[in-house]
């Protein structure tokens, strides 16, 4: 199975909107569910069923495990591991926008190390605007939580991780390596669930259901897109498009979780949206003239 080709970044950029509105719908589910499950088997039970789902749809049994790169794939597994259940134990002490926010410093970091031309810089910047208009300050309806700052910066740091193991050739395709790196992550985090106990209430109806549809939105869907558009995306614009993750985060804590914005908060969210705008034409037009020469 190979991996699909993007033609143009617009394309990339669709398929990463998807991913986002997915993942940050499911972090207001989570949230929820954060009142009746200890966080990590929240965590974990996200990744379990995710990759038995993608094991499924994906056929993992017809993978040659002789050509498979399993450093890139630990490395993956690991950093998506991380990067799960850091966010969602930031989740648990920040709002969803603010914690989405902390935790782009790490995608962020990985554009701005690529930024080579002056438009780099400039959309990289509007995204750094963004990000700091995003903190709450001294305005802010409620203190940061330093703990939670914590893990969100540290599941950024995971994030960024992610980013650069996802496009290294891993010797089998991009569904199969989320797929296996899926798998890695949740036995990782396995163990820290069954310690957290409440694992038997997961699979009692209708909890069942909402760990499902969690996995679905937060893990089989998203992960496998990104994947898709990683392949098609150089680390700068990557990094700089997904500075759209705090703007949608933002908006689904305000619809699904009454989770209230500042006005300067709002201006943030629309540095962001502009960094990512222009960061996709510049990427797209720098592309075409390439081809033209």
């Amino acid at each position: 199975m190979s991996n699909p080709v993007l033609k143009t970044p617009l394309h990339a950029l669709l398929l990463l909107m998807i991913a986002m509105l997915c993942v940050q719908g499911s972090g207001s589910l989570a949230k929820v569910l954060f009142q009746s499950f200890p966080v990590l088997t929240v965590s974990a039970m996200r990744l379990f069923f995710g990759a038995i789902i993608l094991a499924i749809i994906f056929k993992i049994w017809t993978i040659n495990f002789k050509v498979v790169r399993w450093k890139a794939i630990l490395t993956y597994g690991v950093a998506l591991a991380g990067m799960n259940a850091l966010f969602y134990l930031s989740l648990e002490r920040l709002p969803l926008g603010l914690a989405v926010a902390f935790e782009f410093i790490g995608p962020l970091s990985v554009a701005l190390y690529h930024a080579r031309q002056k438009y780099d810089f400039i959309w990289v910047g509007c995204a750094i605007l963004g990000l700091v208009l995003l903190f709450p300050l001294q305005q802010a309806q409620q203190g940061l939580d330093l703990v939670g700052v914590f893990f969100a910066v540290s599941a950024g740091a995971c994030w960024a991780l992610y980013i650069i193991a996802g496009q290294k050739p891993s010797g089998i395709s991009g569904n199969h390596t989320v797929c296996l790196g899926m798998s890695i992550g949740m036995l990782c985090l396995l163990p820290f669930a069954l310690f957290s106990g409440a694992i038997d209430r997961v699979f009692e109806l209708p909890n069942l259901y909402y760990f499902i549809g969690l996995a679905i939105l937060a893990s089989a869907l998203p992960f496998t897109l990104e994947m898709i558009a990683l392949r098609s995306l150089t680390p700068l614009s990557f990094g700089t498009l997904m500075s759209l993750e705090p703007a949608v985060a933002a908006l689904s804590g305000f619809i699904f979780l009454g989770e209230m914005l500042l006005w300067n908060q709002w201006l943030a969210l629309g540095t962001i949206i502009i960094a990512s705008i222009g960061c996709t034409f510049t990427t797209q037009h720098a592309r075409q003239q390439k081809e033209v020469k």
